[in-house]
């Protein structure tokens, strides 16, 4: 069992199906989470079943208060963060040439833009206690490309390269980026795909069925734990043989 007793751990975007099955399993190696997303009700629900984890409420779409969210993560854990887990994200779904301005925008500030600008802060806090880990989610969306996805995998997949980036910048600092890119996962959205698009799907699939949220929860904990010290600026990939890299 992969052990992550007294590391300090932020995970944005909590709330979601993914985000539930990550929390759920840094918890049960025993790590400190704060737990961070938008919907406070879903936070209470979160707070409710793990009485000894943070959470605070934050819209990273925000760029000017992410400052002061990091400044807050980083009193709440007395300035000491382990790892950042980059989860939060957004679609907003539309061909090309249909694609307003906006909708492109949102989805690269938020994905792309946000990530970087919370991973940044917190390899400030990170440089002073000569250590981190930092775990970006992307998607094979943002290798292979998708129909109606143009933002969306513009932004996972410049998530990728920054990543790379990042990892060459502070490799000798002793901190670690990695990249976590799942494929099709059950959640809400693929249990609302027709039974003849689901067997469609699956069928590009090599191991012809999707994926569980536990699945990309237990690279998470690989990437955080102690297991992955020596892996940076890599991308694994959840797909069940979907997306060969």
């Amino acid at each position: 069992m992969i052990d992550l007793k007294n590391l300090n751990i932020i995970l944005t975007g909590a709330t979601g199906v993914i985000g539930n099955s990550i929390l759920n399993k840094l918890v049960i190696a025993g790590s400190n989470v704060l737990a961070s997303g938008t919907n406070e009700e879903k936070l209470k629900i979160i707070k409710e079943k793990y009485k000894n984890i943070n959470t605070l409420k934050f819209d990273i779409s925000d760029h000017s208060k992410i400052d002061k969210f990091i400044d807050d993560c980083g009193q709440i854990f007395s300035n000491k963060i382990d790892i950042l887990i980059n989860n939060a994200g957004i679609t907003q779904d539309n061909l090309s040439i249909r694609m307003k301005e906006e909708e492109w925008k949102k989805v690269i500030d938020i994905n792309l833009t946000s990530t970087f600008l919370i991973t940044k802060n917190v390899i400030k806090k990170m440089l002073k206690n000569k250590k981190g880990k930092i775990i970006n989610i992307t998607s094979v969306v943002g290798h292979s490309g998708n129909i109606g996805q143009a933002n969306y995998a513009a932004s996972k997949s410049g998530i990728v390269a920054m990543s790379k980036s990042l990892a060459l910048e502070y490799g000798k600092k002793n901190i670690t980026v990695n990249c976590v890119s799942p494929g099709f996962i059950m959640s809400d959205m693929t249990n609302k795909i027709s039974s003849e698009h689901t067997e469609l799907l699956k069928s590009r699939i090599s191991l012809n069925k999707f994926g569980n949220p536990v699945d990309v929860a237990n690279t998470i904990a690989f990437l955080s734990s102690n297991l992955s010290d020596y892996i940076t600026g890599e991308t694994i990939h959840v797909n069940g043989g979907m997306y060969f890299s």
